[in-house]
């Protein structure tokens, strides 16, 4: 007869004043930033101090889902600067940004007439290398539907 795998409990599970410590922290803001009308990646100075970006030396690699049409997300990778195909984190007055105007433009975001807006997750990405996906948010409501209705007709009394 084999043993059966048991786990132990520790003495700080069993203490109430530890959960309500871990709920607090984990509800942390969400780090945001959107597409600016010339096509650059916009992140607040607030949300790279959030993400813990170094700006003076931030290269990044640029990606989306291979074989998806339109652009859903954005993936950053940190690269090096000696790398090939790395873009530069570049600083504006209040925020820093990274221009695709042409990847955008491509990947079906009209971001000249539409605001966008971004949501930044981490994920590990390989080798201890955390990735961030820039998960796009359309501002603009959905347009009203305009053809014909659906289903049987209505039976009007009224016009009896």
């Amino acid at each position: 007869m084999k043993a059966k795998q048991i786990r132990f409990f520790s003495l700080d599970e069993n203490s109430e004043s530890k959960k309500k410590s871990e709920k607090s922290v984990a509800k942390s803001t969400p780090v945001t930033g959107y597409i600016s009308a010339t096509g650059k990646l916009v992140f607040p100075a607030k949300a790279i101090a959030q993400l813990g970006f170094d700006p003076s030396n931030n290269q990044f690699k640029v990606g989306t889902q291979e074989g998806k049409r339109k652009i859903k997300s954005l993936y950053l990778i940190p690269g090096s600067e000696g790398q090939e195909s790395t873009f530069e984190l570049e600083q504006g007055a209040k925020s820093y940004g990274i221009s695709l105007p042409y990847i955008l433009q491509k990947g079906g975001i009209d971001y000249a007439d539409t605001k966008y807006n971004f949501t930044v997750k981490p994920f590990d990405y390989d080798d201890g290398v955390t990735g961030y996906e820039l998960k796009l948010t359309n501002e603009s409501p959905k347009p009203a539907y305009t053809g014909k209705p659906r289903g049987r007709k209505k039976i009007n009394p009224s016009a009896e």
